[in-house]
């Protein structure tokens, strides 16, 4: 399976970069994904490839002209087809979470629009963007980091990506869960040991151990994620109530 990402974007040579390392570059180099980043002032009818002007009504900042982004999307599509949904990166939008990115990875083709300045013309969300995300209750200059966030999110999960496909499953927000805690070699380091369980090779209670200790994180801090998936099960209750508390941190001497 590969999935194809085309980015609308002034700054193309961000989105370039950053897909070309790690996990991403990867991904495209395996032949799992395509991404292209598409400079918008591309579609910009004058010399100076202007893809602003002021907001009509007056007010501060300027606006993403809606010329540009209509010509550059015309002129791929033409080229190579559409690539949707459509998706604008905007500080309005749904909030984007792992089940988002869970559904983007099993689609063919997705795009995503950058927006920047004080926001993009209204026509093209209401006519081309099929929907929008946000990262987070906070704005940042502009949607290219976002859009990264969104493309290594989905990228890491197509199938062949991360060659261990477990890695993918037992992560923080995989079943409305944040992830257990981690440790690695050495088992004792500068009087912080690792928790004994972890050593006895009983994988059957290892696993038992770091539900509980996901779902003890969770409940801790982020008790809204348990909320959203309807609670505590009868027997995450019972796997909670199992066993006396276990450090799952170790302590500085």
């Amino acid at each position: 399976m590969s999935v194809r990402i085309d980015v609308y974007t002034i700054f193309p040579e961000i989105i370039e970069h950053y897909c070309s390392q790690s996990i991403v570059g990867r991904a495209q180099q395996g032949g799992f994904a395509t991404i292209e980043a598409l400079d918008i002032r591309d579609g910009a009818d004058d010399a100076r490839r202007t893809i602003d002007d002021t907001p009509v009504g007056g007010g501060a900042g300027m606006v993403m002209k809606p010329g540009p982004i209509y010509s550059s999307l015309r002129a791929r599509e033409a080229l190579r087809g559409p690539a949707r949904p459509l998706i604008a990166l905007v500080p309005h939008g749904t909030p984007f979470r792992q089940r988002d990115a869970e559904r983007l990875s099993n689609l063919e083709s997705f795009s995503l629009l950058c927006g920047r300045y004080e926001g993009i013309d209204q026509r093209v969300l209401d006519d081309l963007v099929d929907e929008e995300i946000s990262l987070g209750d906070f704005v940042l200059a502009g949607g290219e980091l976002a859009a990264l966030s969104v493309i290594e999110a989905v990228v890491r999960l197509v199938p062949g990506v991360l060659g261990n496909e477990a890695s993918s499953l037992d992560e923080s927000f995989s079943g409305g869960l944040l992830e257990y805690p981690q440790w690695t070699k050495p088992s004792d380091f500068e009087g912080q040991a690792v928790p004994e369980i972890l050593l006895s090779g009983d994988h059957a209670k290892i696993e038992a151990w770091r539900r509980r200790e996901a779902l003890k994180r969770t409940q801790q801090r982020r008790p809204d994620l348990l909320e959203a998936r309807g609670g505590l099960s009868p027997e995450e209750l019972a796997l909670l109530a199992s066993e006396p508390q276990v450090e799952s941190e170790g302590k500085t001497g």
